[in-house]
């Protein structure tokens, strides 16, 4: 009897020891998972940016694609993210379609907002929050989580990226910095493509807008957004009113920079808007190019 009690005894010891080691197990995971922290996932079903806002619940991917041990420093005004070399690499070779890749950035694993890896090659606009996919040889190894593609005038909505449960995340996590970004307000950078100036008389006053240049047509509701951005990967889009506004924005350009004054749009857009893309007349364009070549830049004005 005394032996069987032991028995007994032994084998209930055994279960209630089992049940506590998976408690603690159990335990355990979610603790991982609740005190995660930031992280960027990737959608568990690789659901295509199209498809995301018609969705009532997007399940996101078992292992997060950047994680915050991924991450050396965010910077919280310009959003730039400086990765470590493995993650930078798996950024970089992330299989990216022109149509974009699904992302979801989360704080212990909930999801606070969505956006898409985009490809520089792509020539489809988008509206939400991107992360430009990398080359493998950039150098320092940081990305950015933008607004909108292929400019920050084509994003809708509120801004989602100084959400307070990421920025409490990434400053509990010693991640958060305020650097300023390398370029300085009063220096515009250079550009591979130049730039592209385009004006429209409103109001009876000259308005100019002086803008990155791309392959792409720019669109007339893009160019009059009033939108005024200098961007730390290089998109610069200014719009000013009046003579002495746009001599000031290109006395920021760096000597020898290529501009080019369009007289037009390059295709038509169908926008039912009365303001017109053309230039202003001879005395106009005479008195801002020739400020343009005592700045020493490349300076053209395209021939109606």
């Amino acid at each position: 009897m005394l032996n069987l009690m032991k028995r007994s005894f032994g084998y209930t010891h055994f279960i209630l020891t089992a049940v506590i080691i998976c408690v603690l197990l159990i335990s355990s995971g979610c603790l991982t998972s609740a005190h995660e922290g930031f992280a960027i996932y990737l959608t568990k079903e690789d659901i295509p940016p199209a498809r995301m806002e018609a969705l009532s619940r997007v399940d996101i991917a078992e292992q997060p694609v950047i994680a915050l041990n991924d991450i050396i420093t965010y910077n919280a005004l310009t959003h730039e993210i400086e990765l470590t070399a493995d993650a930078f690499d798996r950024i970089s070779n992330l299989e990216v379609p022109v149509s974009g890749k699904s992302f979801v950035v989360c704080v212990d694993r909930q999801p606070i907002y969505w956006g898409a890896f985009w490809t520089p090659i792509s020539s489809i606009s988008f509206e939400g929050v991107t992360i430009m996919k990398p080359l493998s040889t950039q150098d320092p190894e940081v990305i950015k989580v933008d607004l909108g593609y292929p400019s920050p005038s084509f994003y809708r909505g509120e801004d989602p990226r100084n959400n307070t449960a990421v920025v409490k995340s990434l400053e509990k996590a010693g991640k958060l910095t305020t650097i300023p970004a390398t370029t300085t307000p009063d220096q515009l950078p250079h550009s591979m493509k130049g730039y592209e100036m385009y004006s429209w008389l409103e109001d009876s006053q000259w308005h100019f807008t002086l803008i990155t240049g791309t392959n792409r047509s720019k669109t007339l509701g893009e160019i009059i957004s009033h939108a005024n951005t200098v961007s730390a990967d290089g998109w610069v889009q200014i719009q000013v009113a009046g003579i002495d506004a746009i001599k000031a924005v290109l006395s920021r350009l760096p000597q020898d920079e290529f501009v080019m004054w369009l007289a037009g749009l390059r295709e038509e857009s169908a926008s039912q808007s009365n303001i017109k893309i053309t230039l202003p007349a001879g005395e106009i364009i005479d008195t801002i190019r020739e400020y343009a070549g005592e700045r020493g830049l490349d300076f053209t004005v395209q021939t109606p």
